[in-house]
């Protein structure tokens, strides 16, 4: 009886000591476009907060605090906090923290940020509709230096980050020099102060959705780096 008791105590403990990861999508997208990762993090263990925010109604500046103190708020007290980001979520993330110290904060890991801008938001910025489609947020992402990502600075937390290198957009791969993942290239990817950095065979669309970078993810978040050479 004492055996089922403690097994019981251990196992509720863990559910709610569980290491805390905030998720946010990227721009134009919803919470679904995460699940697959929040699935994942549950199994192995963590505390995954997964809640869309409106990316399209508002500027970067906004959208960082809409999307970031609700989601602190339900993390435990106490708690390591973590967060993994998809394309304009990493720059939410750098946006918070430049403005504000979390608690506890123990990693990141971006997949697809554009930290130094995106050419294709300089070539389409004046095409119309391209505003109606990707919001205030989507105007702040070109790769000029009065440009959001441009203008947050150096990572001074620990932050891994993954690439992509697969298209399935030529068009706007034409637009961006290198290789790129359809939105964003691998060297705008890189941020001054971070941990660590892979490329992946993946696309930006469903890179978060890959089970390998799944993978990677949860390799980060749990030894501070990714499995290079032979990837999960």
């Amino acid at each position: 009886m004492k055996l089922i008791l403690l097994a019981f105590l251990l196992v509720f403990s863990n559910s709610v000591q569980a290491s805390c990861v905030i998720l946010l999508h990227g721009l134009a997208r919803t919470h679904s476009a995460m699940e697959p990762l929040e699935n994942a993090l549950k199994e192995e263990g963590f505390l995954p907060i997964n809640e869309g925010y409106p990316s399209r109604e508002y500027p970067i500046e906004q959208l960082a605090e809409i999307a970031i103190r609700p989601a602190l708020e339900k993390c435990p007290k106490g708690e390591k906090v973590n967060f993994v980001t998809h394309s304009l979520g990493g720059i939410l993330v750098r946006q918070y923290l430049s403005r504000h110290d979390v608690a506890n904060l123990n990693r990141v890991v971006m997949l697809g940020p554009p930290n130094q801008g995106s050419e294709v938001v300089d070539e389409l910025r004046d095409v119309p509709g391209f505003h109606f489609i990707n919001g205030d947020a989507g105007m702040q992402l070109g790769t000029d230096e009065l440009s959001i990502p441009n203008t947050l600075g150096k990572a001074n937390f620990d932050v891994g980050i993954i690439a992509g290198t697969s298209s399935i957009n030529w068009i706007l791969s034409s637009l961006i020099p290198g290789t790129d993942d359809g939105k964003v290239s691998i060297e705008s990817t890189k941020l001054d102060g971070m941990n660590d950095h892979i490329e992946m065979p993946v696309t930006h669309p469903f890179m978060m959705k890959n089970d390998r970078v799944i993978a990677q993810v949860v390799n980060y978040l749990k030894n501070g780096s990714f499995e290079h050479g032979d990837s999960p």
